[in-house]
C-alpha cells in the first residue's frame, strides 16, 4: 500500500486466514491504521478527520432530511418548514446539515492553504492533488444544488443567476442552459435535477476520496519539512515515521472533539448566523431581491466572476480578437473556473525545488498576502456590484491570478531557500529533543 517499509498485516488464526484469502479487508484496514506516518506533523494536518466527518455527517443527515422533503416547486418551501416544526428533531437535523455544509468548507479551505504553504501538491503528490481538486469541484456543485432545494428566494434567484452563466458560452450555451433547467427557466423541472444530483454527488465526492486516501498512502504523507521519509530499509523508515494508530489518531480525535464544540455552540445558539433572511421567504418569480449573494463559501469565486465587466480592457482586447465571441459575461465564467484551475495547476507552475514555504522567506510573504486576498475576495463578493467594491475586486483577482501564474514561477528562479534539514528526524529532534535510549525513569 506504500512505499515506506513497514509491517503488514499477518493472520494469525485459522478464521483470519480463511478470510484473508478470500478478501483481505482486515489486512487493508490494518495497513491504512498502521502505515507509517512522519512523526514531526503538526495540526494543519488535523483537517483531513474533519473533512472526513463532514462527509459523513452530511450524507447521513441528508439521508434522513430526504426522508421528509418533497422535490416540488408548489410543496418545497412547505416541506422544510413541515421538517422545522412538525418533525421530531426536525429542526436540528437540518440546522445540522445546514452549518455542516460551513464546516466542511472552512476544513477544506485549511486544507487547500496548508497544501499550498507546505507543498503538498508537488512531485510524487500531483495526481493526489488533482484528485483533491475534484472532490472540491464536487463539494461546490452539491453545495450550490442543496441552496436551491429549500425553494426561499436566495435559492430561486441564486439559481437563476449561476444557471445563467452557463447561457453565456458560445454557440452552445443556450441547449446547455436549457437541459441543466430543464427548460426555458427556473422551474419544477430544475428543483427535480438539483434535488437528483444533490443527492447523488456526495455517494461520488466519498468514492473520490477513497481514491485520494489511497493515493497519498502509496506516495506516503507530506510533512512540514517538505522532506521525504528514508526508505532504505524499515530501521531508517522508523527513525522518520510512527504509526497513524494510536498516535496520530487520538490527536486527530482530539482536535476533532474541540472543533465540534464549537460546531455546536454555532448550531445551538446562532445556526442562521451564516444564511440569508431572504431564503425564509418563499420563492417567488415577480420579486427581485434587492441583492443576490451566494453562500460565504462561494462568494471569492463570485467576486472574481463579478471583477471583469465590459470596462476592463482585458475583456475588451478577449472581446476584440475573438470578434465578440468572449464577452464580458463569458470572461467572467472563464475567470471564476480559471481561479480553480490555477490552484489545480499549482504543481506545475510552482518551479521551486524546495517543498516546504518554511524554508523560502520570499514565497512566504506573497503566501500571507494570498490569504488576505482570499479574505478580500469574500468580503467583496458581499459588497454591491458598484464603486469602489468593483475596482478593488478587479485588484484582487488580478493579484490570484498574478500569484499562481507570475509569482509562483518567478520565485523558482529567484528565491534563494534556507538550509532544510537532512531527514525528519533531524527536524522533530530539533524540536522535541532526542530522547535518551539508556536514560531510566527518576524513582
Amino acid at each position: 500500500m506504500s512505499g515506506i517499509p513497514h509491517d503488514h498485516y499477518e493472520p494469525k488464526t485459522n478464521g483470519e486466514k480463511w478470510l484473508n484469502s478470500r478478501l483481505p479487508i482486515v489486512g487493508l484496514l490494518y495497513d491504512t491504521l498502521m502505515i507509517p506516518t512522519p512523526k514531526n506533523l503538526n495540526w494543519w494536518w488535523i483537517w483531513g478527520i474533519v473533512l472526513a466527518f463532514c462527509l459523513v455527517l452530511q450524507i447521513v443527515t441528508g439521508i434522513v432530511l430526504v426522508m421528509h422533503y418533497t422535490p416540488h416547486v408548489d410543496l418545497a418551501f412547505a416541506s422544510i418548514e413541515h421538517i422545522m416544526r412538525n418533525v421530531n428533531g426536525g429542526y436540528m437535523l437540518r440546522y445540522i446539515h445546514m452549518n455542516g455544509a460551513s464546516l466542511f468548507f472552512v476544513a477544506v479551505y485549511i486544507h487547500i492553504f496548508r497544501g499550498l504553504f507546505y507543498g503538498s501538491y508537488k512531485a510524487p503528490r500531483e495526481i493526489t492533488w488533482i484528485i483533491g481538486m475534484l472532490i472540491y469541484l464536487c463539494m461546490m456543485g452539491t453545495a450550490f444544488m442543496g441552496y436551491v432545494l429549500p425553494w426561499g428566494q436566495m435559492s430561486f434567484w441564486g439559481a437563476t443567476v449561476i444557471t445563467g452563466l452557463f447561457g453565456a458560452i458560445p454557440f452552445v450555451g443556450d441547449a446547455i442552459q436549457t437541459w441543466l433547467l430543464g427548460g426555458p427557466a427556473v422551474d419544477n423541472a430544475t428543483l427535480n435535477r438539483f434535488f437528483s444530483l444533490h443527492y447523488l454527488l456526495p455517494f461520488v465526492i466519498a468514492a473520490l476520496v477513497v481514491v485520494h486516501i489511497w493515493a497519498f498512502h502509496t506516495t506516503g504523507n507530506n510533512n512540514p519539512t517538505g522532506v521525504e521519509v528514508r526508505r532504505g530499509s524499515k530501521a531508517e523508515a522508523e527513525k522518520d515515521t510512527l504509526p497513524f494508530w494510536p498516535y496520530f489518531v487520538i490527536k486527530d480525535l482530539f482536535a476533532l472533539v474541540v472543533i465540534l464544540v464549537v460546531f455546536w455552540a454555532i448550531v445551538g445558539f446562532m445556526p442562521n448566523y451564516l444564511g440569508h433572511p431572504d431564503n425564509y421567504i418563499e420563492a417567488n418569480p415577480l420579486a427581485t431581491p434587492a441583492h443576490i449573494v451566494p453562500e460565504w463559501y462561494f462568494l471569492p469565486f463570485y467576486a472574481i466572476l463579478r471583477a471583469f465587466t465590459g470596462e476592463v480592457w482585458v475583456v475588451q482586447i478577449a472581446s476584440f480578437v475573438t470578434g465578440g465571441i468572449v464577452d464580458a459575461k463569458f470572461f467572467g465564467v472563464l475567470a471564476m473556473f480559471g481561479a480553480i484551475l490555477a490552484m489545480a495547476l499549482a504543481p506545475w507552475l510552482d518551479t521551486s525545488t524546495v517543498r516546504s514555504g518554511k524554508y523560502r522567506p520570499m514565497f512566504k510573504w506573497w503566501f500571507y498576502l494570498l490569504i488576505i486576498d482570499f479574505f478580500a475576495l469574500m468580503w467583496l463578493g458581499a459588497m454591491p456590484a458598484e464603486e469602489p467594491y468593483a475596482t478593488f475586486s478587479l485588484i484582487a483577482s488580478a493579484y490570484w491570478f498574478g500569484y499562481f501564474f507570475v509569482i509562483l514561477p518567478i520565485l523558482g528562479v529567484i528565491e534563494k531557500p534556507l538550509a532544510q534539514p537532512e531527514t525528519i528526524e533531524e527536524d522533530f529532534n530539533a524540536h522535541y529533543g532526542k530522547a535518551d535510549a539508556d536514560a531510566t525513569p527518576a524513582e
